[in-house]
């Protein structure tokens, strides 16, 4: 049976492009996917109250710092702190893995796939993990290394 993927050391990085390019699609669906459901929260931000916070804050069992923890998170200034974070750090992960599949910038593939291992901030949550692992496996390979421009 012929090999008609190359190998590692390939001229050109045929290899090294085969190699990332799997990981790298992965990381781009999941990012692409969080990008857009923080752009959603974004936009929820700028909607009126949810009626179940509402109802959190009028129970007077309710202890005061849990309620004042509540109201602040519950405005729009709290919702935007939690979203935008998650809008950003999923856009450098999309990023990152585009420059992955086209073996540029080795900086930005290594950042994109180390955001996606951390749990709260990486694409889809823990979907990200085994895909983020995955890309940085690939990524530390020698050959793989030597083909990025």
């Amino acid at each position: 049976m012929e090999n008609t993927y190359g190998t590692m050391n390939a001229p050109g990085g045929a290899g090294a492009k085969e190699a990332v390019s799997l990981p790298a699609i992965l990381l781009m669906v999941l990012s692409a996917i969080s990008v857009l459901l923080g752009l959603i929260n974004v936009l929820q931000a700028f909607g009126g109250a949810d009626p179940a916070v509402e109802q959190l804050l009028e129970d007077p069992n309710l202890p005061e710092g849990a309620r004042q923890v509540l109201a602040g998170v519950s405005t729009t200034g709290g919702k935007l702190l939690f979203a935008l974070p998650t809008v950003v750090l999923n856009a450098i992960v999309f990023f990152g893995a585009l420059k992955m599949k086209n073996l540029q910038s080795y900086g930005l593939a290594m950042a994109a796939a180390i955001i996606s291992v951390i749990p709260c901030c990486g694409p889809c949550a823990c979907l990200g993990i085994p895909v983020g692992i995955w890309a940085l496996v690939v990524l530390n390979k020698p050959e793989v290394k030597a083909a990025f421009t």
